[in-house]
Order: C-alpha cells, then structure tokens, then sequence
C-alpha cells in the first residue's frame, strides 16, 4: 500500500465506450505505485468506485491483478490491496547490433527471466536472420520450461536496432545497419516466430527500459541519452515514448558539430565506437565491456583523454536536449560499462546554464546516471509488446469510441 505519498496514475474516463483505456490505466497504476485498493485507485484514475471494481474483477479474471492480504487503516474498514501477476504477461526482447544479438524474456512487471545471446555471422541479414531466429526459439524453449503457461500469455516480439531508419547510406557506413535496414526483417521474423513484432531504434528501448524499470520509472518526462555504439536520445514526453514521423526522433548522434573548418557527426566523436577506434580494440571482441570497464576502474590515462574530450560534445548535447524538450531530468544510460558511464557525469559537471536550471528545483538532478548495461536495450525491447498491450494510450479510447 502507498499510504505516504502521492499516488501517480493517469486518469480514466467514465463515458460509455472507453473500457480499454481504463483497464490500460489501472494497470499502470498498478505498475507504477505498486499494491493499491480500489478506493486509492478510484482517488488516482478519477474512476467511479463501481467501474474500478467491475475492471478488478476483470482484470483478477484475465489472471493480471491478484489480491494480497486485507489491511487496516487506523479505525477505518480493513482495505484490500491488488497488485499485479507477474505471470500474467510474457514478452520477448531482441536487441540487433553490427557483431552481436542479444534476446531476453520478461514478465509483466519486467523482470528478466531467461536471457542469451550470439555473434552474428559476416554476410548481413542473409546470414543473421537464421542466428537471430534460433535464438529467440531458444528463448522461448527456456521460458517454457520455467512457467508451463507462458506460450498463451506472450503478447509478442520486440526488436531493436541502430537507427536512423529510411535514410539512404553509401553502402558501407558501419555507422548504419543499411543492409538490415533495407531487408524485409519485421517480415521475417513475424514469418518465423508466430508473433506480432514490433522495431524500435536502440536509444527508443534504452528509454523504454528505464521507463519500466530503471532511473525513469513514474517521470513523464525525461530523456535518455544514450551512449552505445552510437549516440541517440530516447523521448519521454507525457509519459510516452515519443518516435517522430519515421521513427527517428532523438537521433541527436546524427547532430554536426562543426571544428577546423570540418563538419563531424556527434556520434563519431563521443560514442563508444570512438573510444574502440581511440583504443584501436576491435568492437567483435567478446571481452570488450570487461575490458573497458576494468580501464575505466584504473584511470587508464587512455581512457581519460577520450572521457575528458567527449564530455564537452555530450555537455552540450544535455544543454540543446534540455532547451529543446524541457524535461525534468536527462538520464546518460546506454551499452557503456558502469565505471565508464560514472566517469562521463563527473567530466561532463558542471552542466551549462540552460532552461532547466529552475527557482526551487530540488527532487530531480538535471542529469542522472540510468542503466549501464549490454542487455539495456533488449530489455527495452521486450518492454515494447507489454506496452503496447498494457499501456494507456489515447488510441485505446479511439478505438473504443469508434467500435461502441
């Protein structure tokens, strides 16, 4: 129960025609506070107290939402919190990157269950699709054996992948996936798993998973700038991922930045991928995050000169991402070891004066550390399925109206 703070909660309505968008938001609720009774959840949603218990029982039903155990508050009745099932949903993950594919199962709260991962052969999506398609029936193999029932309850297959997508390349960028980019993949997986499939680009499921999980849980707005092989910005505006027109939004790595007289994308000076061609370490190589993480730890004076000059390219990256969305915290997560993401906030401090810095801000820093970790993304990815299925959408209520 949340007895001591604020219930978040996003606000249902009580017109005819609308029950998907309600049943959405009590979920969320759920999701985000934790175990609530119908009368905190009928304060939060705005819903009348017979519509909250009528989608309790629904919801207890469909095997989402169980009850725990009757509490008392002061003289008052004893209430009854409801929680969700964990059980209730399964959703697979399935981060695509240029020499690795790495696949995740979670449940309907996000915790990972089973997790794995391959290199993916020379000879692009001709060759990948096949390790990418073992891999996910691996999972689900493993999955199945740990709850009986997750076949009937997965809602789908969410996949990640570098971005920009649809812009044209010379062909051998390794900057961009341009042959997995043209190939029919939404197709081909759809074909060879069964499920419905979602694509998002990497920094979008970055967001996605510490909107779930991580340093953006219960924030409506913040952006996650990410630091992988690449550089992108996840958007959460409203409290939902915002992806642009083509899906592109954030691609702040694509950003020029101009010195010398030269012109020079952002992610060729402050992502990963520099600091491999600054090391010359070969970004195949399987001991790659160890290594890093362990040259980070030491101070390795390499490794200090590349944080030191791409602190100042991301120190303005939060300035224009900052003025530009107003969030109320910027997150530098990504694929980058924990020491070295550490080592970045504390280069990249003090930030420049921006829009952010408002008269009485005390609950959230400007910029927070999110998940430093390689499954990040294929985290995110399997967040993609549960919230299409589970999240409120204005959408829910569209449909909803149109078919009543």
């Amino acid at each position: 129960m949340n007895d001591s703070r604020p219930i978040r909660a996003k606000s249902g309505t009580n017109h005819e025609g609308t029950s998907a968008h309600n049943r959405r938001v009590m979920i969320d609720a759920l999701r985000i506070n934790g175990a609530l009774s119908r009368a905190d959840l009928a304060r939060a949603t705005r819903l009348t107290k017979q519509t909250v218990s009528n989608i309790i029982e629904e919801l207890e039903r469909d095997g989402l939402v169980s009850s725990q155990e009757a509490v008392r508050r002061g003289r008052g009745q004893p209430s009854t919190p409801y929680r969700l099932v964990p059980e209730g949903a399964f959703a697979i993950g399935l981060q695509i990157d240029r020499h690795v594919t790495r696949a995740v199962a979670v449940d309907l709260v996000g915790s990972v269950l089973v997790r794995d991962e391959a290199g993916l052969p020379p000879g692009g999506p001709s060759n990948g699709t096949k390790v990418i398609l073992d891999l996910v029936a691996g999972i689900r193999s493993k999955l199945a054996g740990i709850v009986q029932q997750s076949e009937k309850r997965l809602v789908g297959l969410g996949a990640a992948m570098p971005g920009p997508f649809g812009v044209a390349g010379s062909g051998d960028d390794p900057w961009m996936m341009e042959a997995w980019q043209k190939f029919p993949l939404l197709e081909t997986l759809t074909a060879g798993t069964g499920l419905d499939v979602g694509l998002q680009n990497d920094a979008a499921a970055a967001a996605t998973a510490e909107r779930m999980v991580g340093a953006a849980h219960g924030i409506d707005h913040a952006v996650c700038l990410f630091v992988g092989y690449g550089i992108g910005a996840g958007l959460i505006l409203n409290g939902e991922l915002y992806r642009g027109a083509n899906g592109n939004a954030g691609e702040i790595g694509m950003a020029l930045l101009f010195a010398d007289g030269k012109s020079t994308p952002l992610e060729h000076r402050a992502s990963l991928a520099s600091l491999y061609q600054h090391l010359s370490i070969d970004p195949a190589d399987a001991g790659l995050y160890a290594r890093i993480n362990d040259l980070a730890l030491r101070g390795d004076q390499s490794i200090h000169a590349w944080v030191e000059a791409a602190a100042v390219d991301l120190r303005w990256s939060i300035h224009l991402l900052e003025t530009l969305f107003d969030p109320q915290t910027v997150i530098l997560c990504g694929s980058a070891p924990e020491a070295l993401v550490n080592r970045l906030i504390a280069a990249i401090g003090p930030l420049l004066p921006s829009i952010a810095e408002r008269r009485g801000r005390t609950l959230l820093p400007r910029l927070q550390p999110g998940m430093a970790d390689p499954w990040s993304v294929a985290l995110g990815a399997a967040a993609g399925p549960i919230s299409r299925a589970f999240d409120p959408r204005f959408a829910a209520i569209l449909k909803d109206s149109l078919q009543s």
